[in-house]
């Protein structure tokens, strides 16, 4: 399955205010710095493609294959920063970072840092 960058933070920004209560287009806008409009945009399309659902109401909740993707890059999100911060990265950096590489990191490469992250814990 392959997605854009762009898309696969939107689905992560979901995830995370869902955490929170209801998720709507302001909402995501106001996290994410952007505009209405082109968070409008981008909605729909993901609309489009199965990864959210948008409600009558205007709430916006993540499909299957959407939920899975934004887990996915969450989890890398958490992991990268926690392992950054482990080796003495500043909290604000290690989370700039981790943002930057959740993208473009292998499943191969994450794993290995995910093990290496474990056992720096114990």
């Amino acid at each position: 399955m392959t997605i854009r960058e762009s898309a696969e933070m939107y689905l992560e920004t979901i995830l995370i205010l869902s955490k929170k209560g209801d998720v709507r287009s302001i909402d995501i806008a106001k996290e994410m710095n952007f505009s209405r409009p082109s968070v409008s945009v981008t909605v729909h399309n993901l609309e489009k493609e199965n990864y959210i659902r948008i409600s009558e109401g205007g709430l916006i909740t993540l499909e299957e294959k959407g939920k899975e993707i934004a887990e996915r890059i969450y989890e890398r999100h958490l992991a990268l920063t926690e392992i950054f911060e482990l080796i003495g990265v500043p909290k604000d950096i290690a989370e700039q970072d981790a943002c930057k590489i959740e993208h473009v990191i292998s499943p191969e490469t994450f794993e290995c840092i995910k093990k290496a992250c474990e056992s720096m814990k114990k």
